[in-house]
């Protein structure tokens, strides 16, 4: 990975680790449906205009099928799961089960991009998920009977963003990586928009309540989609997967700061650990 690689990972690791912070927020008042929605929806109409500044166009009859599986699968799901867990668990669990995205990541990468599973892989994907499981104590006990659904929804999410990343570098990889996180994003929300009538947001819908949501969907949404379909163009899904590995440390930083939100010795040393797994499947070994 070049430098300007590592730096964007970095970047998008620290934006992506506040969405669980925003999540916080936002969703007890919209309601995840609404919240995932907006997200997609404020974002999009952001990147059409960016789009259209720059001249760039999207292609839609070459690459709208796939903007839409994308969509599905990196937005829409992904969205719409992470809103509901955070009306049950602490921000920094979710960034924490996200980190399991690699591992989806790959197993999809070795089915259509035919990526090798290497032992150093392994041994980082199985250092990732150590520090996971410390961080987690592997149990859900101390936030109430719905948190094992919310942490499933995690889990589902990782899962959607280990299809939507591959499936990108699969088959959409000659689509501009700015259309792709325009384009996914407007299906994404088109797509939601007949399920807000379903889930009413329970309010109250306060400034403060506006302000997080919009400052949620340009950064963790527009800007960063455009960092990460850039880092699945050059350096490939399983690699550009790995930010969920740097995110949880991110995440606790933040929930922290703004939630008031525990830091342990426990979830330190497994985020070390993850970075640590992190290294292992992203840097290359030479020779």
């Amino acid at each position: 990975m070049a430098t300007v690689d590592w730096v964007r990972l970095l970047l998008l690791a620290a934006i992506w680790g506040g969405s669980f912070v925003f999540l916080r927020v936002v969703s007890p008042a919209l309601g995840p449906i609404v919240t995932a929605d907006l997200r997609v929806l404020i974002a999009a109409v952001a990147l059409v205009l960016y789009l259209r500044a720059i001249g760039l166009a999207v292609h839609w009859r070459r690459f709208g099928r796939h903007y839409l599986v994308v969509g599905i699968f990196n937005a829409a799901l992904p969205f719409s799961f992470f809103a509901f867990a955070a009306l049950h668990i602490p921000a920094s669990y979710s960034a924490i089960l996200n980190a399991t995205s690699p591992l989806f990541g790959a197993l999809f990468s070795a089915l259509w991009l035919h990526e090798k599973i290497t032992g150093r892989k392994i041994a980082g994907f199985a250092l990732g998920i150590s520090g996971v499981a410390l961080v987690t104590q592997l149990g859900a006990g101390g936030f109430g009977a719905m948190a094992l659904w919310g942490m499933a929804a995690c889990l589902g999410a990782a899962l959607c963003y280990g299809v939507g990343g591959t499936y990108a570098k699969a088959f959409a990889g000659g689509a501009n990586p700015k259309a792709i996180a325009t384009a996914s994003q407007l299906l994404a929300s088109v797509l939601l928009l007949p399920f807000t009538p379903l889930a009413p947001p329970p309010g109250p819908v306060t400034t403060l309540v506006v302000i997080n949501m919009v400052v949620f969907s340009l950064s963790c949404s527009g800007l960063a989609f455009l960092l990460y379909f850039r880092l699945i163009a050059d350096i490939g899904s399983t690699k550009a997967l790995t930010v969920t590995f740097l995110m949880p440390a991110f995440t606790m930083i933040w929930a922290a700061i703004f939630l008031g939100e525990g830091v342990t010795m426990q979830m330190i040393a497994g985020s070390v650990l993850i970075l640590c797994g992190t290294g292992l499947v992203v840097v290359q070994k030479k020779g």
